[in-house]
């Protein structure tokens, strides 16, 4: 039966490819023969236009009748011509008519007699060297609307709806410009002997190598003086299909994503990053939630990003699909950000997405599918076995041992050690790490359709991407349309592009990942098939019952959150002539978030303490509500200025810019929910508490300027200034000024070493500017009152002080000093780029202390300087580079060095609060010899001091564990030595900024294939090992899992040299102490990509396809590292495997 099918199915088709040869054929001989000047038509037309009368010959006769709009609108005819050939037809028609035509080909060329000059003022008629022609794009099809000049003289003509044109010369030979809208201008010499002229014009590309996006305008690389990075969207893509923001570190070593070991592949969990280092002071962690998943809000160290000419959130980034991508341009010293004055301290991410192009539609696809894996690389916990050991060793089970068993015999050990031997006999063993995670299936699918014409160009996209996660029931949803429309028309265009965007995020209801590492594998979580409420032999600090995550995970717990988004972009360009410009941008963004967080009745976590729940049983269960919206207003306009007149070039800029943004957020929490099933808040028994809302208005207005100079394409210059005026400051400091030069000698262009094979590229650069931003909640330069409408006066209402503003508030600034070099060597085979840069930030915004009787504790002001200086070093080399092979190596290194050079009373009063905080702890242990539970004390907190860095680890110094007390023996300030830990004695004893970061990697490509791959590296910094101090050292042995290592290196009698302290100390939390600092360096393999192109003609004479492209990839198979400590606390860490098929119709 299946041999049958397959005859048939092969006949089936060799007959569609039989009758597919003879309709071509069939259909070319037609065209011939509809063609032909003898071919009979009929035409009837009566007291008509000339072009109309024309067009019905073109319409009946296969002609394509070529004429210029202008000669024949003056001219009507009448005719009636029935079963005439095309030669009479036309003879009829012109017969008392001034015109010629001409049989040429497919074309009917339409003259005429009386010679006319096309000049743009349309000046009089005189002359006889008339060419004509007509104009297409690179697809075939006319181009209406170009415009056509004689080079160095105020004369020509636009091509018609057609593309055809008609210029006089006025001389034998003249050199002529073809120029339209985002196509390449093209100059041929033509004479008047010329026959029927065809011109075809490209597509303006933005060629990385030639142009730099720096959002405001685009420049030519070599002309100008600031320091950037642009990568093209398919380099991207080769490193992640999916995480753009991670990407990006492959390419600029001084953007760099920090270390997250809290989250690790938490889909929901927005990065942070810097730029060139800290300069600002950010989120101190006594005053922020260490376990929020993002602390972006008002983070005074994250970049600005700009998205096609506008502001966008970096949450925004993140859910961008990557195909949409054309390119990303990272500005950073101040010739390249000052243009956006109060936004560029922490330097620019450009983004600028896919714009249609024109032609016959065309229809792409993109597919990627990630199959994702826990990796559990970074956990070394003990199976049951193992466990049952290490209490044995550490003496559990003995008489007078550490347990809180009462062992008061060898019998009672004996009985509670066979008791946990015979459960591993009975097999239980339980991996409680993979009980909450899956392998997840991620998928993402993109469609661009786009074609038009040169004057109407339109973009429809879609995306859809669903992220699972590797935690159960957790995952990211999002999906997009847009639909962009390009329109041109001589000399203006005119582009509209609108997008609706969809997020939701879901929390897995298996809760943290750090609620199973600890729990004890003799547990189980079902009892003869029934899932248990709390676990035997897993016991928090509080020797309390651990509740069963698992059936946590089977209640009614929920928590998600979404987004809407709705964004307009309006943009204008008038190019008023070959050297000036104007442009105008509109944008609307409207944005409505929503989240809810719902505990079920049943479980342990709901706000009614576990001591209150019998006696408020109809408060059980909660419901925590949130929904905002946001409409945000951005508006700009410009006039562009771009003349070269000898060896000067002039490229200038000038505009305003406005934004606004109006916001409000709603938050209430509800108690008292029947059961899981029922949690809408229609079954709340009550309101807890006020609902809240937060309103605020936010607007700046911009006046801004460029220049950029070249003389000779050798001596450059660049100039800008920006004044910023916002709402958000002060009454005294609302407007400030930011501005930039930068400097550059383009040697290469030097005589003595034009055309030397061996430098072809030496560009020496500098620049200086001051630059701002804003970090600080909304109204905190201005004194809000919070009205009292629980209480009436006699005079209505009362109101009271609730936070005291500062009318001299002003934005922070950094003062940026950067030199570099650009070189291309041999041929352009190697490529070398250095940067030295400084930047000093000022009147950094902290909290000043006031006096209690002020009734304020705290307000803002400007105090406080940081310094970043560094240098950084890119390099490519093409060892081979030819028709089919290309084999490049790259790589780059930073090295940033931060300083604090002054701090505000504030922050030393922040220093004594992190002091007072491990006090409490220190005297607790003292007093009664026992630790607190109320926080972690043993992770360290950072402190400002001047000449240390933002990224100092603080710690007292250790000098070691005693060999004759086992007790930690400490060096104070000083220079004395003691047992006591005293948090007055912290000083800086490591570093989170490695001293070199960077990135290197190969693309290989033959033919149709490639292979690229990348390395992110690190070396020269410090981490503090909390895995050694929480799983190790002061491991809950009896009630809890364990590090391996735990009973390794420990001091156990007198003349032992360790590196622990006495197991019996356990229990006592080990605060902050050098001896976890630890030497922090790794290599991680973060990108092997491999990739096939098919053969193009291939595809299209047999799949009927224009492109196909088959990728697999792979993320952290490699993943070296010289700190062992457990990551992803909270979420684990993944492996990630992909293929991406991208297709093209």
């Amino acid at each position: 039966m299946r041999k049958k099918y397959q005859q048939f199915h092969s006949a089936t088709m060799k007959a569609f490819r039989i009758a597919f040869v003879m309709l071509f054929l069939l259909s070319n001989c037609a065209i011939v023969m509809a063609q032909s000047p003898n071919k009979k038509i009929s035409v009837t037309c009566k007291n008509e236009p000339l072009a109309s009368a024309l067009k019905k010959v073109e319409k009946a006769s296969g002609y394509k009748v070529l004429f210029t709009y202008d000669e024949v609108q003056n001219y009507k005819v009448t005719i009636s011509a029935k079963g005439q050939e095309v030669s009479h037809v036309l003879k009829t028609i012109f017969d008392k008519l001034p015109f010629d035509y001409k049989f040429k080909g497919k074309y009917i060329n339409v003259s005429k007699r009386e010679r006319r000059i096309l000049n743009i003022s349309d000046g009089p008629e005189k002359g006889d060297h008339i060419v004509r022609g007509v104009v297409f794009d690179v697809h075939g099809s006319p181009i209406p609307g170009v415009l056509i000049t004689v080079v160095g003289k105020h004369r020509g003509t636009t091509t018609n709806v057609e593309g055809v044109f008609g210029l006089d010369l006025q001389a034998s030979k003249a050199l002529v410009e073809f120029s339209f809208i985002g196509m390449k201008k093209k100059r041929v010499t033509l004479t008047s002997q010329s026959a029927y002229v065809k011109v075809t014009l490209e597509d303006e590309s933005h060629e990385l190598g030639e142009t730099v996006i720096t959002g405001y305008r685009n420049v030519n690389k070599n002309s100008y003086t600031g320091s950037s990075t642009q990568i093209l969207g398919d380099d991207l893509r080769k490193v992640s299909q999916t995480n753009i923001l991670d990407a990006i570190q492959s390419f600029d070593p001084s953007f760099r994503i920090m270390d997250n070991t809290q989250f690790g592949s938490d889909p929901n969990a927005m990065p942070e990053m810097t730029i060139r280092g800290q300069s600002g002071v950010g989120n101190r962690a006594l005053d922020t939630d260490q376990l929020s998943k993002s602390n972006l809000k008002n983070n005074p160290n994250l970049p600005t990003f700009i998205m096609d000419g506008f502001e966008v959130s970096i949450e925004k980034i993140y859910d961008l699909d990557p195909t949409r991508i054309e390119s990303i341009t990272i500005l950073k010293d101040a010739a390249a950000t000052a243009i956006y004055g109060s936004r560029a301290a922490n330097g620019v991410v450009v983004v600028t997405t896919v714009a249609p192009k024109p032609g016959e539609v065309r229809v792409s696809y993109g597919f990627t599918g990630t199959l994702e894996t826990p990796d559990l690389r970074d956990y070394n916990l003990a199976n049951a076995s193992e466990k049952l050991e290490i209490e044995r060793r550490a003496g559990y089970f003995e008489k007078g041992g550490p347990s809180t068993n009462n062992i008061t015999s060898e019998a009672d050990g004996v009985n509670a050690y066979n008791t946990k031997l015979a459960l591993i006999k009975r097999g239980i063993d339980t991996d409680w790490l993979s009980i909450p995670l899956r392998n997840g299936f991620d998928q993402k699918h993109s469609v661009f359709i786009e074609g038009g014409t040169q004057n109407l160009r339109y973009g429809i996209d879609g995306s859809f991407n669903k992220v699972q996660g590797v935690m159960k029931e957790s995952g990211r949803d999002r999906y997009s349309v847009g639909v962009s429309l390009d329109y041109r028309l001589k000399k203006f265009q005119v582009k509209n592009t609108s997008t609706f965007n969809h997020t939701k995020s879901k929390e897995s209801p298996y809760g943290s990942f750090g609620d199973y590492t600890g729990l004890m594998p003799y547990d189980t979580p079902y009892e003869n098939g029934v899932l248990t409420q709390k676990l035997y032999y897993s016991r928090n600090s509080s020797n309390r019952y651990v509740n069963n995550p698992l059936y946590e995970a089977t209640l009614g717990n929920y928590n998600w959150s979404s987004y809407d988004e709705f964004v307009n972009n309006l943009s204008f360009n008038w190019y008023i002539n070959d050297y000036w410009m104007a442009k105008g941008q509109f944008s609307v963004t409207k944005k409505y978030s929503r989240s809810e967080r719902f505990v079920d009745p049943l479980s342990s976590k709901t706000s009614v303490d576990s001591d209150n729940a019998s006696t408020m049983k109809d408060k059980m269960g909660d419901l925590y509500t949130t929904s905002g919206n946001n409409l945000t207003l951005a508006g700009n306009a410009f006039i562009y200025y771009n003349q070269s007149f000898g060896k000067h070039n002039l490229n200038g800029s000038a505009g305003w810019e406005v934004n606004t943004s109006n916001y409000d957020n709603t938050s209430a929490h509800y108690r008292g929910f029947p059961s899981g099933q029922f949690h809408s808040i229609n079954y709340a028994n009550e309101i807890y508490k006020k609902p809240t809302k937060t309103e605020g208005t936010s607007r700046m207005v911009s006046m801004l300027a460029t220049a950029n100079y070249t003389w000779n394409n050798i001596y450059l210059l660049d100039l800008s200034v920006r004044f910023d005026g916002s709402s958000e400051f002060g009454s005294n400091q609302r407007w400030a000024p930011f501005f930039s030069t930068g400097a550059g000698i383009n040697i290469h262009n030097y005589d003595f070493l034009k055309g030397n094979k061996y430098i072809n590229k030496l560009k020496l650069r500098g620049s200086y500017g001051r630059t701002g931003k804003v970090n600080f909640p909304d109204y905190a330069a201005q004194t809000v009152y919070e009205p009292l409408f629980d209480e009436w006066y006699a005079t209505g209402y009362g109101a009271v002080l609730k936070a005291l503003g500062n009318k001299d508030l002003t934005w922070e600034k950094t003062d940026k000093y950067d030199l570099g070099i650009e070189t291309q060597l041999f041929n352009e085979r190697l490529t070398l780029d250095f940067d030295y840069y400084y930047e000093k930030t000022i009147d950094l915004v902290n909290d000043v202390t006031l006096s209690n009787t002020s009734g304020f504790s705290t307000y803002k002001n400007n105090m406080g300087e940081v310094e970043n200086k560094g240098i950084e070093l890119t390099a490519r080399y093409d060892a081979i580079k030819n028709k089919n092979w290309l084999v490049a190596f790259w790589g780059n290194i930073a090295h940033n060095t931060n300083k604090i050079l002054k701090i505000s009373d504030s922050q030393r009063a922040y220093n004594k609060r992190v002091a007072d905080f491990y006090k409490k702890e220190q005297l607790n242990q003292e007093s009664i010899g026992s630790s607190l539970t109320d926080a972690n004390y043993s992770v360290p907190i950072a402190q400002y001091e001047e000449g240390q860095s933002l990224t100092s680890i603080w710690a007292v110094k250790s000098l070691g564990i005693d060999p004759s007390t086992g007790k930690e023996i400490f060096l104070n300030r000083d220079g004395t030595v003691t047992n006591k830990w005293d948090a007055t004695q912290e000083v800086v004893c490591g570093n989170t900024q490695p001293d070199f970061n960077g990135a290197f990697g190969v693309n290989i490509s033959y033919k149709q294939w490639s292979l690229f791959a990348s390395f992110l590296y690190e070396w020269g910094g410090q981490q503090y090992n909390q895995t050694l101090v929480d799983r190790v050292e002061n491991a809950n042995i009896e009630y809890g899992n364990v590090d391996l290592r735990v009973l390794t290196d420990r001091w156990q009698k007198p003349g032992d040299v360790a590196q622990f302290k006495d197991i019996k100390d356990a229990s006592l939390t080990t605060l902050p102490t050098s001896r976890f600092v630890q030497d922090n360096s790794f290599l991680r393999l973060n990108a092997l990509t491999l990739t096939y192109d098919f053969n193009r003609e291939w595809l299209k004479r047999n799949l009927g396809l224009r492109m196909l492209r088959l990728e697999a990839s792979t993320s952290d198979l490699i993943n070296w590292n010289t700190v062992r400590q457990e990551r992803g606390l909270s979420y684990p860490k993944s492996y990630k495997f992909n293929f991406s098929v991208k297709a093209q119709f």
